[in-house]
């Protein structure tokens, strides 16, 4: 008797806890996902806490040593903002423009054709980042809400 294997396709899904993203295995398989969802969640906050997003960071994200295309070195300004400016609706803009710089790989590499972000403070201390992404004519739709780390 032979063993049957079957072939993953897609991005091994990552769903979000309070202390940051998980993977659910099932049988001794991950789950995975066909979707671009996992691609905006790492884009956002798989680098490293510690880097800055600035050239030449000693903190860059270990994952990004051996990418040579700049567009898909993950540096993750979100995260950043997020452990460092204070939780006010006045530094929404700027962690509205970090989402989409995190983001912007996506359309260089033209993976997607249009995103749009909207961000809100739903409860004190948090953040929920809303993307839509248009690709291939298909829709996709995704809501992060991500603690808010830094204190006024």
């Amino acid at each position: 008797m032979g063993t049957t294997t079957s072939i993953q396709q897609g991005d091994v899904e990552l769903f979000q806890t309070p202390d940051g993203g998980e993977i659910c295995i099932i049988d001794g398989v991950a789950e995975m996902t066909p979707g671009l969802e996992v691609a905006a969640y790492l884009s956002l906050f798989g680098g490293n806490e510690g880097d800055d997003g600035s050239e030449g960071s000693p903190l860059e994200w270990w994952g990004n040593l051996g990418e040579t295309i700049q567009s898909r070195k993950l540096r993750s300004r979100t995260q950043t903002l997020l452990e460092g400016l204070p939780a006010t609706s006045g530094n929404l803009q700027r962690l509205k423009q970090a989402v989409e710089n995190d983001l912007a790989w996506i359309l260089t590499d033209k993976i997607a054709s249009s995103i749009r972000v909207a961000l809100a403070i739903p409860t004190v201390n948090h953040i929920s980042i809303l993307i839509i992404i248009e690709a291939f004519g298909e829709q996709s739709t995704f809501t992060f809400t991500e603690n808010w780390r830094a204190s006024i």
